[in-house]
């Protein structure tokens, strides 16, 4: 997959993301586009995985790559950068205790807090959400 390829399809997945939630992800444009499967992100959730460009079926160069194109879309349609924190699923609360471990989940191979920060980074499209938030609830 060329880059011309590869920006489309990052383009249009934070696209459908925030038409259909108000929000995009990265980790969520990487399963959609195809870099990281489904399984391999439930491995690293879990901590199974050591950090997640491990399981990311493209090389780092490519992985910046996507990364950039989410920024610059994010930057170009106005939405908000938003910080969130990713932590281990499956952490059992011990016996007796008030509330359970929290474990943060590591993304990228150098640990580096800048790389960190840009893939745990939600793009959040603040007139989307508003307008899904006016939409009458269909159960």
């Amino acid at each position: 997959m060329n880059e011309k390829e590869l920006t489309s399809k990052v383009h249009s997945a934070m696209y459908r993301q925030c038409r259909q939630r108000g929000y995009a992800a990265p980790v969520d444009v990487l399963m959609e586009i195809g870099v990281l499967p489904k399984k391999k992100y439930e491995d690293w959730r879990f901590g199974r995985v050591d950090y997640l460009e491990r399981v990311c079926t493209v090389n780092l160069s490519k992985l910046s790559f996507i990364m950039k194109q989410i920024r610059d879309y994010a930057r170009k349609n106005g939405l908000k950068p938003s910080f969130c924190c990713y932590k281990r699923w499956g952490v059992k609360k011990p016996t007796g205790q008030g509330h359970k471990p929290v474990i943060p989940l590591r993304f990228s191979k150098s640990g580096n807090p800048e790389i960190e920060r840009q893939y745990a980074t939600h793009y959040v499209d603040s007139q989307r959400i508003a307008a899904l938030k006016e939409q009458p609830k269909t159960q």
